[in-house]
């Protein structure tokens, strides 16, 4: 057997140049990128092997490790899960603020590949920098943080387990069930040392996603059920993007006349003006989708994981005979709350569905009422938005924005105020247009994200939604867009803290605690200057005040050649209305009458809560 004497470092890097993919009919690098911050652990080893390979895998420098993380899971995103970009970290603080970037794709069934440095196996030097030592677990490092938030996790202590340990990482990473992120800690000992490597395992290997269909006799049942629906009801979840499947999800819609409710990954599956959508369902949902759902009595959820923003913490579902069809690549999701589940690829199970159940058409008056419900949504958000308030509102700013962009511009947020306002009052233009995660509902992802979907797609203008909240909490990467040539719009909404959390808190005590700046403890009124702050990192950056400054603005950042941030004061108290209710922890006693208010509702809407079983699925 022919071998060549590499590194274990150098042998990483080897292979993952070696691994491929199709896109479209053209075949590209399954790693096109590795995203890094070097230290002791990784910059000795790892990055010597990285410097050989910038034709063909290049490496960018972060400024956070949690952010360059997040950056990759946003590429991975927009990249439909097709592509996957590497995140390399030293020992220690390096590694551990991964953490979360690993929970955010974990979370989000997004593949991310983390190698990290790792202390010393021979232990010898113990305790090195920056190490933690568990006084009864000497083997115990910072990787094992990891655990809890990787699909796969593997600590190489021998130079020969990458050779089992890349191709299984890999394989979870790319399978539609299983999808997520893979962590493998690097020692730094392991990491320098050779080993006679088989010349075969860098053989040029192409990949690709598997689409496993339904049991037939799943399919059946499904048919059954759908069949007899007076009130069918479709959610589209994130699945559908990642399956491409939006083409045969919008043709059974539209052939079988069903309305079509979004949750917020699945959110741009139809344009806003589509005959069958119906608007974002849940919390963060409009009234029209909210409606539909109380009311139908077989809802059909395709690619969604039906968290408790989706499915009003499972009271939105009004109706006691609503029957739940669940179609999903992964068991997991697919079997939750007793559903009758499609195990399948969405395109594949969506096919096979439709070939089942004959021809089956919706009652026509449903649909005409939901486009009824729909025209009432939008006519209260038209309504809204033309409100003269003091100050403006996210639904104007949003709206003012939505008037301007091309078709296919891409938005990306993530947590705070804006989610839930962009999913309401964003209306997609095209598919696949819109990233906002929720699935972790990380702040920080807003501006990293934003930089690893421009990566992915180069040619399409990328808009960035910020909160003040989450522009201070991690920021570094605005300057990263500007030095790497990756241009990106960001809106920066400053309320003044984090007011969505202060609306919650009023709707639930009535008191204002620890959220807006002006009700925090300090003894400075300095509010941060986010348009200067953003010029020192690179940007071209202005700060706006009203509707008509903020379009003049985005007009200009549309045509410069370089990452613009426009900064506008919003409303810290005004909100668009909408959405279902959501549980969160009441407390039971309290000494203040408006705590007692909202523990007495609480109680009121949770009796709606489904235990899980709604009625018996018929044989």
């Amino acid at each position: 057997m022919e071998t060549v004497r590499l590194t274990t470092a150098q042998a990483i890097v080897r292979w993952l140049v070696a691994q491929r993919t199709e896109i479209d009919g053209t075949e590209v690098a399954l790693f096109p990128g590795v995203f890094g911050i070097f230290g002791h652990g990784n910059v000795v080893s790892l990055a010597e092997a990285l410097a050989r390979v910038q034709d063909e895998l290049p490496t960018w420098r972060g400024h956070n490790e949690q952010s360059m993380a997040l950056a990759a899971v946003a590429f991975a995103k927009a990249k439909r899960r097709r592509q996957i970009m590497v995140a390399t970290s030293s020992v220690g603080p390096g590694s551990t603020n991964m953490v979360t970037a690993a929970a955010v794709a974990h979370a989000n069934r997004l593949p991310l590949l983390l190698i990290s440095g790792d202390t010393f196996q021979h232990r010898i030097v113990d305790p090195v920098l920056q190490q933690v030592e568990h006084f009864d677990s000497p083997s115990m490092t910072v990787s094992d943080a990891f655990r809890a938030v990787t699909r796969f996790w593997d600590r190489i202590t021998r130079p020969e387990q990458i050779i089992q340990t890349l191709p299984q990482a890999l394989a979870i990473m790319l399978d539609p069930a299983e999808c997520g992120p893979a962590y493998i800690g690097l020692p730094q000992d392991i990491a320098a040392e050779a080993y006679n490597f088989p010349v075969q395992f860098f053989g040029e290997t192409l990949h690709y996603v598997r689409r496993p269909g339904p049991d037939p006799r799943e399919v059946t049942a499904a048919a059954a059920v759908l069949a007899v629906a007076d009130k069918p009801l479709l959610i589209a979840g994130g699945g559908v993007h990642y399956s491409d499947a939006v083409d045969e999800f919008t043709a059974f819609a539209v052939a079988r006349g069903i309305p079509v409710v979004e949750t917020v990954a699945g959110k741009s599956t139809l344009v806003y003006n589509h005959p069958n959508f119906a608007g974002p369902i849940g919390v963060t949902g409009s009234t029209s989708a909210n409606a539909l759902a109380a009311d139908a009595d077989v809802v059909v959820a395709v690619g969604t994981r039906l968290q408790d923003f989706t499915t009003g913490s499972w009271a939105v579902f009004k109706n006691p005979r609503m029957r739940l069809v669940s179609i999903n690549v992964g068991r997991f999701d697919a079997t939750k709350h007793h559903a009758l589940s499609v195990v399948g690829d969405a395109r594949v199970s969506l096919k096979a569905l439709d070939e089942a159940l004959g021809g089956y058409h919706a009652p026509t008056e449903w649909l005409d009422h939901a486009s009824e419900e729909r025209r009432q949504w939008y006519d209260y958000l038209d309504g809204y938005i033309a409100r003269d308030f003091d100050m403006p509102t996210y639904a104007q700013v949003i709206r003012a924005i939505n008037d301007l962009v091309e078709d296919t511009d891409y938005q990306v947020s993530a947590a705070g105020g804006l989610p839930g306002e962009l999913n309401m009052g964003w209306q997609a233009k095209s598919v696949g247009s819109f990233d906002v995660e929720y699935g972790y509902s990380c702040m920080g992802y807003e501006i990293a994200g934003a930089w690893g979907a421009k990566m992915a797609m180069p040619d399409r203008e990328v808009i960035s939604w910020v909160g003040d909240g989450s522009y201070l909490m991690m920021n570094s990467d605005i300057y990263s867009t500007v030095a790497t040539g990756h241009k990106v719009i960001f809106i920066v909404c400053d309320n003044g803290g984090f007011a969505v959390i202060n609306r919650l808190q009023m709707n639930t005590s009535g008191e204002e605690f620890n959220n807006l700046l002006e009700h925090t403890k300090r003894v400075d009124e300095t509010r941060v200057d986010f348009a200067k702050h953003a010029a020192s990192l690179g940007a071209i950056a202005e700060k706006v005040t009203g509707i008509e400054e903020l379009q003049a603005a985005f007009r200009r950042a549309k045509a410069a050649d370089r990452s613009y941030v426009i900064v506008i004061d919003t409303h810290p108290y005004e909100w668009t209305e909408g959405g279902a209710w959501w549980e969160v922890g009441v407390p039971e006693v309290s000494d203040r009458e408006q705590v007692l208010v909202a523990r007495a509702e609480w109680d009121a809407e949770r009796k709606h809560q489904r235990p899980g079983i709604w009625v018996d699925h018929e044989r």
